[in-house]
C-alpha cells in the first residue's frame, strides 16, 4: 500500500515539474480579454502560445504575439506585428503604410480612422497593431510604443477554446510576402 501510494506522489510530483517547465519554455494558455483584435480573436477564446519559436528566430511580420505590456509589464497585450526593425510605418488614408507602400489589408475590422506617423521601428523593438484599429491600445499610443523584444511571451499558435472556433493562427498572406 505504502509503495503504491508512493508511487502516485511521485508521477503527480514528476508531471508537476514537467507541466512547470513547458510553461516557461515552451507553451502556455492566454485568454483573450477585450476587442482590439476583432475578427480574428474575439473576447474569451483561448489560445496556445509558443514560447520557443523567438528563441530560435526574431517575429515576422503578420504575426500575432503576446507581450508584456511596457507601462505595467504585470500585464499581457496580444497583438499583430506589422513592423520590424528598421521598417517605417505610418497610417494615411485610412491604411496602413509599410515603408511607403500601402498594405491591403481584408483582415481588420473597419478602416483606420485616425492618421499616425511616421515612426521608424527601432533596433530590437517590432511595432504592433490590433485587427480592431480604432479600439486597440498598441504601438501608436506612448503607453505601448514599438514594444522591446525582451517583453515578448511567445507567438500565438493554436485557438483551443471555445471548441467551435478551434483552429490555427495564420499570418495574413499580404504580411507574409510583404517585401522590405
Amino acid at each position: 500500500m505504502k509503495a503504491e501510494l508512493r508511487e502516485y506522489i511521485e508521477a503527480l510530483l514528476v508531471a508537476v515539474v514537467l507541466a512547470g517547465l513547458i510553461i516557461v519554455f515552451v507553451a502556455q494558455s492566454f485568454l483573450v480579454h477585450g476587442s482590439s483584435m476583432e475578427p480574428t480573436l474575439t473576447e474569451g477564446q483561448r489560445l496556445l502560445v509558443d514560447k520557443l519559436t523567438y528563441r530560435i528566430r526574431p517575429p515576422e511580420r503578420g504575426e500575432i504575439i503576446v507581450f508584456h505590456y511596457p507601462s505595467d509589464p504585470k500585464r499581457k497585450f496580444i497583438k499583430r506585428v506589422v513592423g520590424l526593425p528598421g521598417d517605417v510605418v505610418e497610417i494615411y488614408g485610412h491604411r496602413l503604410i509599410l515603408n511607403g507602400r500601402p498594405v491591403h489589408e481584408p483582415y481588420i475590422k473597419g478602416p483606420i480612422f485616425d492618421a499616425f506617423g511616421p515612426v521608424t521601428v527601432p533596433e530590437g523593438h517590432v511595432f504592433v497593431l490590433g485587427d480592431n484599429r480604432n479600439n486597440s491600445d498598441d504601438s501608436r499610443y506612448p503607453d505601448v510604443g514599438p514594444v522591446p523584444m525582451d517583453l515578448i511571451v511567445g507567438v500565438a499558435r493554436l485557438v483551443y477554446w471555445p471548441p467551435a472556433n478551434m483552429g490555427v493562427v495564420r499570418v495574413p498572406p499580404v504580411l507574409a510576402s510583404f517585401d522590405d
